[in-house]
């Protein structure tokens, strides 16, 4: 009995700790949702975390559990995760979001929560022990979705100054402003739909482990999806504020016609990454289509030394995660 109740408590905590994560999840990535439409001077500090959060949670209605089925499912193979796994999985993940918002990077949280899972699954079983398609599909979508952003945010770009090359400056100022309250939306949306389904993947992935869920189960538990989406959209409200800096003035200057262009192709991006099941990184999205859009300005028009810096914390965010997150199960191993 006491084995049971230990147990259950070790489970408790673990689903405790992921949710704090899909809170830093939220928080640490608020800035992808927001910088912009702040940036631009569209919403106040305030307002735009709130209306980010508010589309962070409504993706719930919307979205299939593609990407949790996943994260879930698709990295290791069945019968190797357990409670230390989840547990180094978790810290890996954790501790790379506290180090990067500490020195205000953009990281991806995502791909944290990927190094952290791969690297305590290599410490418990080896490199054999994971599951290759998954693995090999979210980190090709590290180059994929920031050089579609950049693609889809410089294409919008250009075609909205083509369009409207004929119309007054203050016209169309006024209404991107406007039209930008659509996009930011757009973008909550596709962060939250593909974000919080990562959370809802590891927590389903413990709960088999654990045998609180039967492996047939088609889809997790429904307090699972409700929490991790509540949790995200919480964070949100929060706010990234270093980040939000970083994202939204350093890299290029944007205004309401930019980041609306920017906004729009990084949000078709993660429309199509979540429909396809594939766990990305809104960090990355964002940043690319940033970047496309000032580079059709001119290419001195992007603080490339900024974007440079930000592209190595892509490059380390795995290797770093994952042998953070070896270590914790080792330390897990032997606390418990």
């Amino acid at each position: 009995m006491e084995t049971a109740q230990t147990a259950f408590w070790v489970v408790a905590l673990l689903v405790a700790l992921a949710l704090l994560f899909d809170f830093m999840n939220g928080f640490h990535d608020a800035a992808n949702s927001i910088a912009t439409v702040v940036s631009t001077g569209v919403l106040k500090p305030g307002q735009a975390v709130l209306f980010a959060a508010f589309f962070n949670f409504v993706a719930i209605f919307i979205f299939h559990l593609s990407v949790a089925a996943t994260v879930g499912k698709g990295i290791v193979q069945p019968g190797i995760v357990d409670t230390h796994v989840v547990f180094g999985a978790l810290v890996g993940a954790v501790t790379w979001n506290i180090i990067t918002w500490y020195y205000g990077i953009p990281s991806s949280s995502s791909h944290a929560l990927i190094g952290g899972i791969s690297g305590a699954v290599i410490a418990k079983a080896g490199t054999s022990a994971l599951v290759s398609a998954g693995i090999l599909k979210t980190v090709a979508f590290i180059f994929v979705s920031p050089l579609l952003g950049f693609m889809l945010g410089s294409l919008m770009m250009v075609a909205v100054a083509w369009i409207f090359r004929s119309f007054r400056p203050s016209r169309v100022d006024k209404w991107f402003r406007r039209l930008q309250l659509i996009s930011a939306g757009a973008y909550s949306l596709g962060h939250g739909g593909n974000d919080a389904q990562k959370t809802i993947g590891i927590i389903w992935m413990l709960l088999v482990a654990t045998g609180y869920v039967s492996t047939t189960d088609t889809s997790p538990p429904t307090w699972t999806i409700v929490c991790c989406y509540m949790a995200i959209g919480l964070g949100t409200m929060f706010g990234g504020w270093r980040i939000v800096k970083t994202m939204g003035q350093k890299i290029t200057k944007l205004k309401p016609v930019g980041g609306f262009c920017a906004e729009t192709g990084g949000a078709m991006t993660l429309f199509l990454a979540t429909a396809l099941g594939i766990p990305v990184s809104t960090t990355h999205t964002i940043t690319g289509a940033i970047v496309g859009v000032g580079s059709t300005q001119r290419a001195s028009a992007v603080r490339w030394g900024v974007a440079g810096g930000i592209v190595w914390a892509w490059i380390l965010t795995i290797p770093a995660s994952a042998f953070v997150a070896g270590v914790a199960y080792w330390i897990s191993m032997a606390l418990y």
